[in-house]
């Protein structure tokens, strides 16, 4: 009777494409008084080919999910952080990092606005059947069957075990007399689920099918109140099901899908804690083929395969907020499970990114879905893109402001006044560039333009390129005392020498947000400490008592800036003799600043407070912060509002510091195999022998990227005609 059921449901889920599902609703982003609340998103309500009376959940908890995920570590050292959530009856629950980011929400919740399915007990778990196979008596059948031809047994199990959610509980819960109703252990045999799913695309079409039925049958089922355990179990081995690479399943695979982006976020919980338990390679598996179902929705290579995009405008959103799971998951762990960038769906560099952006903008409480929403899955070109027009339309719309001001005051127009025109001289680089800058704040966010005076150069972006490239070698040298250069890391940091102005801390974060909005890359060597520091928070705050600059710092930061101090912090932590008797430290430390010892309190009277196995890790962690945050926070708080100054918008949301260092530096590494494929040759072939020998360039028109090569007879004169070009390539001159 049942697989009759299921049968039916699938012919009419395939014949109908189920109209109804998710639509995520973005919130409008406003500047925040603190660091930016988590986008909220809700959603409607679940259905599955009209047979869905019983799935009665809203999506609206998946906001409350979102807007309560918060990294651990950014409420580290700041005290302005709210208050973090914690959602009852799970146990040793760590907080998790945001699935999206969005200003426009400013309240958090409480534990009192909790709905009441989260205050509520967990459900009890239903008695399962008893299933006694084992991995090994499961592959002895599997021999058996290909050696003999006889598929039933194999066949049997397989229709079995999916045919519902505790049937699958059933045989892959490692004890079905045990809850595993924590997060820690999510009770799954991992190893007989990879050993049946391993096997199952060599069965025959008959067996693949069976399962597919039962799973249809376990989506049908209709819910009441709160899912169990075994629910969610049944969730998590479901989505590793490689049929589901199958664009013959997904209309299944999106009603899975829609059903686990439905949960309660309690449930969402489990789910994202359970899944970082997964290996490697399955967990990637699963990303790829969620990344994989959004891009054939989007441009289907067989358009005849799918429903009309109109009729299945929740398929895309539903997969995007499961992918959002995993993304959470693999933020918990350090090393990550898979880079982050194994989360970038190229095909969105193909969507138009600006829609998707003034959507997620303008679009407040309606009901519309956008990519923005969730950027972990927009790569680093598409945000780039993103982050170019932004700039180019903030531009154009500075520049259309000062000329209606000039005509409206009868004033005759000036093509100079839709730039920002710096004019420096060679000797006094620096101090030009800071009263320049200073004195045009207005027009920070115009094209900039740069002259020396005395040159008869042209800026049609090789100037501009110089003078951050001069700048920077000379605000960075160690004689100017503003960095502290460290050779193990090869990284400079802010020197914590008091000064009376941090005039020019600012102008280095006005240059780098210069650099970022007119897409100019420059040779700054930060940690990625500093990225992160930059984006905490991401829009400046409208209350200036609010502290900038300021996030959750651990020792691995300090390995990547001062490895050889974080190293004997480590040490001490690891060290198994009496720590108080043996090193007699106090929580008090000291710096040297112009020859001069200073000492500094960690905590209230650290100086009499000794450092002791107990409390060795506060005393760890105090001193990292107070390194990283509070020993440079004016020098750093003048950097961050100099950058701001420049780079405000809402498209910061979109990244990560990983990002931002990209924007800021270009790539760590030279792909010279896409340089060789973006080329373009004038009166040359790639395979001649001068493009072939060459190192470098005698002559370089850098506004536009040109490499000019007169044909060399040999490569000993072609290096040496480039030595000559390098050794003297400062200054500018016209042809």
């Amino acid at each position: 009777m049942r697989g009759a059921t299921a049968s039916t449901a699938l012919e009419q889920c395939q014949r109908c494409h189920c109209q109804h599902g998710p639509t995520a609703v973005p919130a409008r982003p406003v500047p925040s008084q603190q660091h930016p609340a988590p986008l909220a998103v809700t959603e409607a309500r679940p259905c599955l080919a009209g047979l869905e009376e019983g799935a009665k959940n809203q999506f609206s908890t998946f906001s409350n999910f979102i807007t309560t995920i918060n990294q651990k570590k950014e409420g580290i050292g700041n005290r302005n952080s709210p208050t973090q959530l914690v959602i009852p009856n799970i146990k040793n629950g760590r907080d998790l990092p945001p699935l999206c980011l969005d200003v426009r929400q400013k309240q958090r919740m409480s534990i009192d606005t909790l709905p009441q399915e989260l205050k509520a007990p967990f459900p009890p778990e239903p008695s399962l059947p008893i299933r006694t196979k084992t991995v090994k008596d499961f592959q002895d059948d599997m021999e058996k069957s290909k050696a003999s031809g006889d598929w039933k047994a194999v066949h049997n199990f397989y229709s079995t075990t999916f045919d519902s959610f505790l049937e699958i509980n059933a045989a892959f819960k490692k004890d079905t007399n045990s809850p595993f109703n924590t997060i820690e252990d999510s009770g799954i045999d991992a190893k007989f689920v990879n050993v049946v799913y391993d096997a199952l695309l060599n069965t025959p079409q008959d067996v693949q099918k069976s399962v597919l039925k039962g799973i249809i049958n376990g989506l049908l089922q209709e819910w009441t109140g709160p899912r169990t355990k075994d629910d969610l179990r049944a969730y998590c081995i479901l989505l590793q099901n490689p049929q589901f690479s199958n664009t013959s399943t997904y209309v299944i695979y999106a009603h899975l899908l829609r059903q686990i982006a439905a949960l309660t976020e309690a449930d969402h919980h489990f789910l994202v804690h359970w899944s970082k338990k997964i290996s490697q390679k399955r967990f990637k598996q699963v990303v790829d083929r969620l990344l994989q179902f959004i891009s054939l929705r989007l441009f289907p290579a067989k358009p005849e395969e799918f429903p009309p995009m109109v009729k299945c405008t929740w398929w895309i959103p539903s997969a995007t907020k499961v992918l959002a799971l995993f993304n959470a998951a693999n933020s918990l762990i350090s090393p990550p499970i898979i880079s982050y960038t194994d989360f970038y769906n190229s095909t969105l560099d193909h969507i138009d990114l600006m829609e998707e952006y003034h959507n997620w903008q303008c679009y407040g409480n309606s009901h519309r879905f956008s990519f923005c929403q969730y950027p972990f899955i927009i790569s680093i070109a598409a945000k780039k893109v993103i982050i170019q027009r932004d700039s180019e339309q903030q531009m154009i719309s500075i520049a259309r402001q000062s000329l209606v001001d000039k005509v409206s005051r009868r004033q005759k127009p000036d093509m100079n006044m839709l730039f920002l025109n710096v004019k420096v001289r060679r000797t006094h680089l620096v101090s030009d560039s800071l009263d320049e800058l200073a004195r045009k704040k207005a027009d920070l966010k115009k094209k900039l333009k740069v002259t020396f005076v005395g040159e008869a150069g042209l800026d049609m972006g090789g100037l501009t390129k110089e003078w951050f490239l001069l700048l920077i070698r000379q605000i960075f040298h160690p004689d100017y005392g503003m960095f502290t250069y460290h050779k193990d890391s090869q990284c400079h940091w802010f020197s914590s020498f008091k000064c009376d102005n941090y005039s020019e801390f600012r102008l280095v974060g006005a240059l780098m947000g210069l650099a970022v909005y007119n897409s100019i890359t420059l040779d700054i060597r930060f940690p990625p400490c500093c990225y992160k520091k930059l984006l905490s928070p991401p829009i400046v705050p409208c209350d200036h008592n609010t502290l900038v600059g300021i996030c959750g710092v651990t020792l691995d930061d300090l390995f990547q800036i001062m490895p050889e101090l974080a190293h004997g912090l480590s040490e001490l932590l690891s060290y198994e003799g009496n720590v108080e008797e043996d090193f007699y430290s106090t929580f008090q430390v000291f710096q040297e600043e112009f020859g001069v010892i200073k000492s500094y309190n960690l905590k209230p009277n650290g100086d009499k407070i000794p450092v002791t196995n107990r409390n060795r890790k506060e005393y760890v962690q105090l001193y990292v912060d107070f390194l990283l945050n509070r020993s440079i926070y004016k020098q750093f708080a003048a950097f961050y509002y100099g950058f701001h100054s420049v780079c405000a918008s809402y498209a910061l949301l979109l990244l990560r510091p990983e990002e931002v260092e990209i924007l800021v530096c270009g790539s760590p590494e030279l792909d010279m195999s896409a340089l060789q494929r973006s080329t373009q040759y004038e009166g040359y072939q790639k395979t001649d022998l001068t493009i072939r020998l060459p190192s470098g360039l005698p002559v370089a028109h850098t506004c536009f990227n040109q490499l000019c090569l007169p044909p060399y007879k040999n490569k000993k004169e072609l290096k040496q005609k480039l030595i000559i070009g390098i050794s003297n390539a400062e200054g500018f001159g016209l042809e």
